[in-house]
């Protein structure tokens, strides 16, 4: 059995994914949840989803995740990374599909921090002379 199961990481923002994959299985389950119920958006479902998709390997795979951390969007990123990354400790000719469909590439992108003295990251409070 164990040689069936592959395991990797994903990130995205703040959310951090731990995945296995499992040969012969079948189904998705998030957080001991199914997708749907979990991330209860079908464009997240379908962001998970997409890494086998692109692969071809659909029914295949059955899909085990713990998540922590962030939303539901950075989540569901980083279960697809996550996903991608496993498939390749599977099978490492799916590289160029899954690099082609920009599915192994960590999303650097993050929430930025809020300065001190001002509103936000970005806003600041309204000038006026006097």
């Amino acid at each position: 059995m164990a040689e069936n199961r592959f395991y990797a990481t994903g990130r995205r923002k703040q959310a951090i994914a731990r995945v296995w994959i499992s040969q012969g299985q079948k189904g998705f389950n998030i957080n001991g949840q199914g997708v749907m119920e979990y991330l209860q958006r079908s464009n997240l479902k379908e962001l998970v989803e997409r890494a086998m998709k692109a692969a071809q390997v659909e029914g295949q795979f059955g899909v085990r995740a713990l998540v922590n951390g962030g939303g539901k969007a950075g989540q569901a990123g980083a279960v697809s990374l996550g996903i991608a990354r496993a498939l390749l400790k599977y099978n490492d000719t799916l590289r160029s599909i899954l690099r082609r469909n920009g599915l192994l590439t960590r999303d650097p992108r993050s929430k930025e921090r809020k300065k001190y003295g001002q509103k936000g990251a970005r806003k600041r409070f309204q000038y006026t002379k006097r």
